[in-house]
């Protein structure tokens, strides 16, 4: 067993009195939520005292875990809970989590974002359950007389070796005035029951029966509904609203405008917003507002130059054929290496901008009073919305209470909580509570896009066709797609990378697997390039770059480890039968790291109506300890779809600073039968800690896609959307 210190963070546990709850109550962070069934909450105590952030275990044994974390799909409102049972050893059916709503005082990181839910809480969520079963035993020890070291656990048992036994249930309340103790012992991973085991989705029958679990099903009594109309385009402000015949319309309450970010206001990282300047209409039912917004007769005017798409790429491109330089990273002699190669190979690639279009579009309840605010809603970053609402409102962080939904998807878009500081702008001007909806168009058409990228890559090659140096340049709008020190830095002698960031008035954020969502793709197709213009197998040329890595690394910056990353490219070549043609498929390889974790995939397709038809994809994934299998196939799964549908169809453009797009109709997403025919996934074991894993699968799945392709017709695709660049 492993030793753990419980003072590693004592102010995460505080122990209550029994008379307080019925039963042992322990306090700790970073955990995360799933609602109690009818059938758990017929078990529950008839007492039942909650309280945030606590782990409760009630007089008839059931164990509830409060969570801060909010769920976006990416399945913590299982995963989370089984590592609290694990280290407790309760049985799995007798848990139950309710979600709390946001609390600094007592969470640290309440926000779902960067793959990191699992990975910053296994330590703290294994102290919890660790720490209330020596709280248990030494309480059950005292009861039964007995040396507290020849007690063991199972199922919520504690049994002794001459047959006496007692339920956590039995001792919870006298284990609550145990102290709390200064170290636990934490299981060997080779123990474990509950993490490791295939464990359904605990939200599963209320999505599949459509029962109330999102922001859009919040109701409350005399909420209104609220819509806002932004600029046409970016760069205008709202000059006048002629509102007289909206105010008219049935249903109509208020028609206003707001100010959403007002100058002076200090902003939070989270606070990407360009529209903060909008006209709210606020009615009684969704379809009279809607009907009410058609009415306004707005006039904008234009505070910047308009910027158009063609004039993106010119501008990207223009800085890479410049002369400036931004270097991040040079490790030998890059120039002179270029100089003396034997040959020089080099190739641009890029992507357009793109937009997040959740299912479930922005929504927010909010009820603003004189003294409080309420807010309800689908939010990644509580913590820092309150603290812009609090700023605009007027009200201090303590009078603002945040309930957090799940949500209907987010992949970033739902780290900037404009929307929700729009509600409660909207509730404090009409004096009621109010739910503001973002129709699909409002949602596609106010930014925060994953903004445009180019990057050049060369290669300089020796007489023997050997890779002597490396340069990477990369550009993009509000932001550069170039990491330094990852792959292939460490594994070139002669290695340079720059990067650059142009501005744009166009909105931008973070994207699913921030700037790896396409640096991935275009590194990992131009190593095929250079693979193949040195006569090498893919897979093999990587794996010779990983093993210099390994044996003699360059730098000592180098951000990943080659034997992990090497390990699954070796995983995946074996689980395809790499090598092993078969006649009419044809087949692509790439590997990338992020968030902590590996990733190597194989893509099999066939060519139908000049359209890659995707018959297979292989997946091998190094993310440490999968705490549940079942809920990690679905998040690596949901990253190959997210990746193939956006590197293929998806693109924003835009004229005179006003998106072209605006629904699905304009803007293409995957259709189910363009999807993978059949995804097999392959998890390392390795027994590490557990790693991210939300994102990791998207990266690569482009690349592995393009060398597929390139494969099949013998052309290269160096720029996305495919489809549009293809022939």
């Amino acid at each position: 067993m492993t030793l753990i210190k419980t003072k590693y963070n004592r102010r995460s546990f505080l122990k209550v009195s029994s008379a307080a709850s019925g039963g042992l109550v322990l306090g700790f962070n970073w955990l995360a939520s799933c609602a109690p069934t009818p059938e758990q909450l017929k078990a529950m105590p008839e007492e039942w005292f909650n309280i945030n952030a606590y782990l409760k275990i009630g007089d008839n044994g059931i164990v509830t875990i409060v969570s801060p974390n909010p769920e976006i799909g990416q399945n913590v409102k299982t995963s989370m809970p089984m590592i609290v049972a694990e280290e407790l050893d309760i049985n799995w059916k007798d848990v139950v989590v309710e979600q709390a709503g946001l609390d600094t005082k007592k969470y640290k990181r309440q926000l779902a974002g960067g793959s990191q839910s699992i990975r910053q809480g296994w330590q703290s969520l294994r102290m919890a359950g660790a720490t209330a079963r020596r709280m248990l035993l030494e309480a059950a020890a005292k009861q039964l007389k007995v040396p507290v070291g020849e007690l063991t656990t199972v199922d919520g048992m504690i049994n002794h070796g001459s047959g006496q036994s007692i339920s956590y249930g039995e001792i919870a309340a006298a284990a609550a005035q145990v102290t709390v103790p200064e170290e636990v012992k934490l299981k060997e991973t080779k123990d474990f029951k509950i993490i490791g085991t295939p464990t359904k989705n605990v939200d599963g029958p209320k999505l599949i029966k459509g029962e109330s679990l999102f922001g859009l099903d919040y109701k409350c009594e005399g909420m209104l509904i609220a819509m806002i109309v932004h600029p046409p385009a970016f760069g205008m402000k709202l000059k006048s609203v002629d509102d007289t015949e909206a105010r008219s319309m049935p249903g109509i309450k208020e028609v206003i405008t707001i100010d959403s970010l007002p100058e002076g206001v200090e902003r939070q990282w989270s606070d990407v917003n360009a529209f903060p300047n909008l006209v709210a209409v606020v009615g009684s039912s969704t379809w009279e507002v809607m009907s009410a917004k058609k009415k306004l007769k707005i006039e904008w005017q234009t505070e910047s130059n308009g910027e158009n798409s063609s004039n993106h790429r010119k501008l990207l491109d223009g800085w890479l054929e410049g002369s400036e330089q931004k270097t991040a990273r040079k490790d030998g002699n890059p120039d002179t290496a270029f100089k003396k190669a034997a040959k020089v190979i080099s190739q641009t690639y890029g992507a357009p901008f793109l937009a997040h279009n959740t299912m479930e579009p922005m929504n927010f309840f909010a009820h603003v009073t004189a003294d409080k605010a309420e807010l309800v809603g689908p939010i990644q970053t509580p913590e820092y919305l309150s603290k812009t609402v609090s700023k605009v409102i007027g009200l201090p962080e303590d009078k603002i209470s945040i309930m957090m939904t799940r949500m209907g998807g987010g992949f970033g878009r739902r780290l900037y909580g404009n929307f929700a500081v729009e509600a409660a702008v909207i509730s404090q001007q009409v004096n009621a509570p109010v739910k503001l909806i973002y129709t699909r168009e409002d949602d596609m058409t106010q930014g925060t896009y994953r903004p445009p990228y180019q990057v050049n890559y060369q290669a300089a090659l020796d007489e023997n066709n050997q890779m002597i140096g490396f340069k990477v340049r990369g550009v993009g709008l509000n932001g550069s797609p170039v990491f330094e020190n990852r792959f292939p830095a460490g594994a070139v002698d002669h290695y340079q990378a720059e990067d650059h960031s142009l501005e744009s008035n166009v909105s931008t954020g973070a994207w699913r697997a921030p700037a790896s969502n396409f640096i991935g793709f275009a590194e990992q197709s131009f190593l095929d390039e250079v693979a193949e213009e040195v006569g090498k197998d893919p897979i093999d040329f990587r794996l010779e770059l990983f093993d210099r890595a390994i044996s003699n690394p360059v730098g000592n910056d180098n951000d990943y480890d080659p034997s992990r990353y090497a390990g699954v490219l070796r995983l995946v070549k074996e689980k395809s039968g790499w090598g092993n043609d078969t006649p009419g498929i044809s087949r692509g390889v790439s590997a990338y790291y992020c968030h902590n974790s590996y990733v190597a995939q194989v893509v099999d397709l066939k060519m139908e109506d000049g359209l890659p038809k995707i018959q297979k994809v292989w997946c091998a994934i190094d993310c440490g300890i999968v705490v549940n299998p079942e809920g990690a196939l679905n998040q690596v799964e949901g990253g190959i779809i997210d990746g193939i549908g956006h590197a293929m169809y998806s693109a924003m453009t835009f004229k005179d600073s006003q998106p072209d797009q605006s629904n699905f109709n304009t803007y293409r997403l995957i259709r189910h039968k363009e999807a993978p025919l059949e995804i097999e996934t392959f998890f390392v074991e390795n027994g590490i800690d557990p790693t991210g894993l939300g994102e990791p699968s998207l990266p690569p799945i482009a690349a592995a896609l393009a060398n597929a392709i390139y494969s099949a017709t013998g052309k290269r695709v160096r720029q996305q959307p495919f489809v549009e660049n293809m022939g």
